[in-house]
Parts: C-alpha cells; structure tokens; sequence
C-alpha cells in the first residue's frame, strides 16, 4: 500500500476512535485512560467526534474545490468556539478529566484559527498562505489525535 494511502488509513482510524498498534500488543494493553460515561453520553459523545470527522471531510472538500470562505464557515460552526454549545460541550465536560477538557478546548480553539487562516488566504493568495491554511488544519488534528492517544471511553 502506498504511504501516503496508509497515512489517510491510520489518520482516520484513530480519528474514529479505533486505536491501531504496529507492534504485537493486544487491545487489552490498552494504556490509554478511561474515561467513564454514563451510555447517553457516551454515545453523545462519539456523535459529537463523528460529526468532527465529518466536518474536516468538508473541509477538505470545500478547500480541494477552492472554497475558502466554505471551509471555514463549516470549522467554525462545526468545530470552532461557535460550535461549544452545538455538541453540548457544557455537560460532557463535567465527565472529562481537566487535561482531557484542555485538549478538546485547544481544539475548538484552534478551529477558530483555522478560519481566520482562511479567510487571510482569501485576502492574500498564494503558497506561503495556502501553507498557513493547511498548518492551521494541522493545529486542529493534532488535538484529536493527542486526545484518542491519551483516552478512551470504551
């Protein structure tokens, strides 16, 4: 398989919440903390990080067809600060350990700077920008998968 195909594999595996080893280790050595929920919010939560998934789909989308303006109305709604009250972000962090609340946090926020990234390229086009686009996108990722690396809830 092609590298870059493996890449997209293993990002999108651990953006759903699926943790894949490369060595011999059995899921049960899972070291990662759990983070008990109750069921309702358990399932509200793994909603709230396929909804994410989906919005960086878009995004990537909407970015691929030269829609600047698209991509980061979409992060900004689905993933940004806007978006805190969206997927009820209030009453799951009450079950969050803090450091796990922090990185969902960074998160939001970076998805928020995304936008403005965005909307700077759209002003200022050209590499050095659409670099800072794609760095910004990285900045949000980066919180998810520091996330799934450190917790589970199942």
């Amino acid at each position: 398989m092609h590298i870059q195909n493996v890449m997209i594999v293993g990002f999108l595996l651990v953006m759903g919440g699926v943790s894949i080893s490369f060595n011999s280790a059995s899921a049960s050595e899972d070291t990662r903390e759990l983070v008990e929920l109750p069921p309702m919010m358990q399932e509200h939560m793994l909603g709230n990080m396929r909804d994410h998934l989906v919005a960086l789909d878009e995004i990537l989308g909407e970015l691929a067809d030269g829609n600047i303006d698209e991509a980061g109305a979409i992060a900004e709604k689905r993933l940004g600060m806007s978006s805190l009250s969206l997927h009820g972000a209030e009453h799951l962090g009450k079950f969050m350990p803090e450091a796990m609340g922090v990185i969902g946090t960074q998160m939001h926020h970076a998805a928020s700077r995304f936008v403005i990234s965005a909307q700077d390229a759209e002003l200022n086009p050209g590499k050095t920008s659409q670099r800072k686009v794609y760095r910004a996108l990285q900045e949000i990722t980066e919180n998810c998968n520091a996330c799934h690396q450190a917790y589970r809830i199942r």
